[in-house]
Formats: C-alpha cells, sequence, structure tokens
C-alpha cells in the first residue's frame, strides 16, 4: 500500500502507485502521477501536470514539474514527463515545458542527477546520462544518452549535446558538442574523444578507432565544417566498415547535420 507520511500533503487530482513512498513535509501536487516502486524523500515538492515512471528516487528538497522560469509564460498547460529508474538527488530542480517549443520538458531514463541541478523548461535528457553537482542546463537543451557532464558545467540555450559526449567541471558550453567529444574550459574547447568512457561501456578497438579518424577530420585537419562532414560520410560507406563503427559514424553525422548554434571547436 502507499506509504505517506502523516505530514506530507498530497493532491485528491494527484495518482500514486501502490507502492509510492512519500516522506515527511513533502507536497504532491494536482496532474501528478508516480510510477511503482518510487521513493519520495521528505521536504520534495512535486507540481503538475507531471508524469513520472517506476522506481525513481527524489532525494530532499527537490522542486520537480514548477512552472518554466520564462518571461513569456502566461500560465499554459504544459508538462513535464519523467521516464524509469532516475535518481534526484538533494535541491534538483527540473521544470515544465513551455507553448513556444512542444510543450513538454523530457527525461529518460536511469539518469544520474546529482545535488543542485538545474534542468529548465523544454530540455530534451536523454538515459543513462550523469549530471554532477551544481549543473545547469538553459531551456531547450537537448542531452544525448550516456553523457557525462562535470560539476558546475552551464550549458546555454538551445544547445544540443551528443551521446557519450563529456564536459569537464566549470564548462561553459556555448555551442554544440558532438557524440563522443570531451570538453572543459570558459568557453569549452575540444579536448580529444572520450575514448575511456566509451571502452567501459564496451565500445571495441574497432568502433574507437573509427571515431578517432572522424574526430581529426573535424578538428585535426584543417577542414571546413562541410568538408568535414562530406569526408566523415564517406568513412561510414567505406567497404568491409564494421557494423557498429559504421552506426556510431552515423550517429555523429546525423547529429553535425542537426546543429544549429555551432560545435565547440
Amino acid at each position: 500500500m502507499v506509504r505517506i507520511h502523516p505530514t506530507a500533503v498530497v493532491d485528491s487530482q494527484a495518482s500514486l502507485a501502490s507502492d509510492v513512498e512519500v516522506g515527511p513535509f513533502s507536497v504532491i501536487g494536482a496532474g501528478v502521477q508516480v510510477g511503482p516502486r518510487s521513493r519520495i524523500c521528505a521536504h520534495v515538492v512535486i507540481e503538475g501536470p507531471t508524469e513520472i515512471g517506476a522506481d525513481n528516487q527524489f532525494h530532499p528538497f527537490c522542486s520537480i514539474g514548477g512552472p518554466p522560469q520564462d518571461k513569456k509564460y502566461r500560465g499554459e498547460a504544459t508538462r513535464l514527463a519523467i521516464g524509469d529508474r532516475n535518481t534526484f538527488r538533494e535541491y534538483v530542480t527540473v521544470n515544465r515545458g513551455t507553448v513556444q517549443d512542444e510543450g513538454v520538458t523530457v527525461v529518460g531514463d536511469d539518469n544520474w542527477v546529482m545535488a543542485s541541478v538545474h534542468i529548465a523548461h523544454d530540455c530534451r535528457v536523454g538515459s543513462h546520462a550523469i549530471f554532477a553537482n551544481t549543473t545547469n542546463l538553459a531551456g531547450h537543451v537537448e542531452v544525448g544518452d550516456w553523457a557525462i557532464l562535470g560539476g558546475c558545467t552551464q550549458v546555454h540555450q538551445f544547445c544540443k549535446i551528443g551521446a557519450h559526449a563529456m564536459t569537464g567541471a566549470g564548462t561553459v558550453l556555448l555551442h554544440d558538442l558532438p557524440p563522443f567529444v570531451m570538453a572543459s574550459g570558459n568557453t569549452a574547447e575540444p579536448h580529444g574523444l572520450n575514448a575511456e568512457g566509451l571502452r567501459r561501456r564496451g565500445f571495441s578497438a574497432e568502433r574507437i578507432q573509427a571515431l578517432r579518424r572522424a574526430y581529426k577530420l573535424l578538428y585535426k585537419q584543417g577542414l571546413s565544417f562541410e568538408e568535414a562532414q562530406r569526408q566523415m560520410a564517406g568513412m561510414a560507406d567505406e567497404p568491409g566498415q564494421d557494423a557498429d563503427a559504421q552506426s556510431d559514424l552515423r550517429r555523429l553525422i546525423e547529429f553535425l547535420a542537426r546543429v544549429s548554434r555551432g560545435i565547440v571547436r
């Protein structure tokens, strides 16, 4: 049965799975849906409309599903959607979307969100990402699967961060960060391929070598952005190319085709 502490306040229009736990002094608003086995610790505020999947953990003083920090917001019916098995540590804030975008902020599955992280309106976070303490995403930011953002990373609005990318502590991202690339600094500069992270996730030597070649095209050979993209496309179509490496290269090419703010270079 639902375990709700006597001091918690749960709106009658909230929907909690039968085994959800709500700790002392937490407030669950109308339009909030919480999936099975999720745990809401003490002093958490969740506002709706917010949809939360299974096995999520919300640590003390999280503020989830609040209105967007956007001056254009006029109380429109926007929402937040959170997947499964995410951990939100102390003082994390995640805001709902705006009608200027698709009206929804999305957080996928298996993300680890450390203390004092802010995920702003209309962000789209994939799965298996790690956000170290005090990282801030401005509005409309996209974060790919398995990305790792070092402590106090600051991301400008509308930036895109590719899958398996990584930033160092104190990084300021004003441009898009391609998949598989490491960056750090204020403002961010590229610092090679995230090879160690890829090895830990089971990438073969062939896949990593192909991505090293692509990184050199993008950053080391003095090519224009357009020419680097053309040569990468040629690499992906080389006879005998490892199928997984080919998939990685196409993911990189597709990301570069969607760049809107320029890339970290």
